[in-house]
């Protein structure tokens, strides 16, 4: 079965974001790649220390990130039009998950029994990233 793979794009905070992800889900980053670690001449040198891909491994799935380098333009973090589902293995996993991931965010459905039948969140990150956090006992954690 195909796995799928998030990849999230960040203006010159990926790193920031990854870190608290990883401080929420565990586990350690696969890879760090700097902009600077690929001297690129269309590059400029400020980017250097930006994140050219970071991936942190989180169960069978990666979720991957980039900094937008200035000369692209800048990623609107109030227009993102869709959200990274999380399918918890238990109702304490998916109480965890939305705990961690919701602080300093935006709240916009919170952790709950669903009309459903699911336990569900709906929610944006500090970072502007859009997620849902289920539970659904019936499908054992799978949505």
């Amino acid at each position: 079965m195909a796995l799928i793979n998030p990849h999230i794009n960040f203006n010159g905070n990926a790193e920031e974001a990854f870190n608290f992800y990883k401080s929420v889900f565990g586990g350690e980053f696969a890879m760090i790649m700097r902009f600077g670690d690929m001297p690129n001449p269309n590059i400029p040198e400020s980017e250097n220390s930006k994140i050219m891909h970071i991936a942190l491994p989180i169960g069978k799935n990666i979720l991957m990130g980039n900094d937008v380098p200035e000369f692209m333009g800048r990623v609107n973090e109030n227009e993102n039009r869709s959200k990274i589902s999380i399918s918890a293995e238990s109702k304490e996993e998916a109480d965890e998950l939305y705990s961690g991931l919701s602080a300093g965010g935006q709240i916009e459905m919170p952790i709950g029994d669903s009309p459903w039948g699911s336990y569900f969140a709906m929610f944006r990150d500090k970072y502007g990233i859009e997620w849902m956090v289920d539970f659904d006992t019936k499908q054992n954690g799978q949505i």
